[in-house]
């Protein structure tokens, strides 16, 4: 036999196993449902005294939403069994979520920016009572979702991405109350498009870096964390390895990354102890389980090389 190849992970799949972020799915509905019910009440206090910035806080609190629901997702998707179809099941999906929640998110930035210079132009009346009270309930509602996703946060990229965005947006919420409160005191109406279009501008980093996340993520690009000169160093100093190809290392879903190698080796009856050696290190090192190792000998993939090119 001259080419082994192994798959690590079967027992114990990254990709199939429950997620840290599903031991706090139901904190996370809580969550969600807290930030869903306050967003269609802002927007309606915004549209009401016609503030700008309770508007602009209402699409912030669009991406917390976004965020929550996202890592909802990738839970109950990932929780469905694979099929021949779809041998990865369906945790894509969460990417695909993520692309649209960035796009849409750039697309009411432009709209916020655009109310705000409209704004600049004809300031209207604004009502900052009313904008004030609906302002401090949101920030009641970001401290209790915060309070509810600070422990998963610690265990669960996902749920610490959900975090940022609700702390994020706790802060867009104490920039409304200023807002409200310069307009009750001074009648100063120029602050609120001022603070809507800080409010807008707050997004576009965060949903910029989303976006990229997404797209590196189809593009079957390395995962971030990962050090791919070091990788290929630690397989080329296992014993007996003579040369590393063919190695790739990409996300499929948040979570959950791959990788999948060759090692030429020189005896062949020394490929099971190699590939046991192999995917210990990945995972030691580089925390990565679901690996596929193919183990030929220098003759056998220098025949196939010469077939290939």
């Amino acid at each position: 036999m001259e080419s082994v190849m192994a798959e690590g992970g079967s027992a114990s799949d990254p990709i199939s196993s429950t997620t840290a972020a599903g031991r706090h799915k139901s904190r996370l509905y809580i969550a969600l449902t807290l930030t869903t019910t306050f967003m269609i009440i802002e927007v309606i206090g915004g549209l009401w005294p016609g503030s700008l910035a309770l508007i602009a806080d209402a699409a912030h609190m669009l991406t917390d939403a976004g965020g929550l629901a996202l890592a909802l997702i990738a839970i109950r998707f990932a929780e469905r069994p694979r099929t021949p179809q779809n041998t990865f099941g369906y945790v894509r999906m969460e990417v695909l979520s993520a692309l649209t929640n960035a796009v849409v998110l750039l697309l009411l930035t432009v709209y916020i920016l655009y109310e705000a210079y409209q704004r600049f132009l004809n300031p209207p009346e604004i009502i900052g009572g009313p904008m004030l009270a609906v302002a401090v309930i949101g920030l009641i509602v970001n401290l209790i979702s915060m309070k509810l996703l600070s422990a998963g946060s610690a265990e669960s990229l996902n749920v610490k991405g959900a975090y940022f965005e609700v702390l994020s947006d706790m802060l867009g919420s104490l920039g409304v109350i200023v807002a409200a409160a310069v307009v009750v005191l001074t009648g100063w109406q120029l602050v609120d498009p001022i603070i809507g279009a800080g409010i807008g501008l707050f997004i576009v980093p965060r949903t910029w870096i989303l976006l990229k996340q997404a797209v590196h993520i189809l593009m079957e690009g390395t995962p971030p964390e990962i050090d791919m000169t070091l990788l290929e160093r630690k397989l080329s100093e296992l014993p007996e390895v003579i040369a590393v190809h063919d190695l790739h290392v990409w996300t499929i879903t948040s979570g959950a990354d791959a990788m999948s190698c060759h090692l030429i080796i020189t005896d062949m009856s020394l490929a099971p102890a190699t590939l046991t050696a192999a995917q210990a290190a990945m995972k030691t090192d580089f925390n990565l389980s679901h690996v596929t190792i193919q183990i030929e000998t220098d003759s056998l993939w220098k025949a196939e090389s010469k077939q290939r090119y």
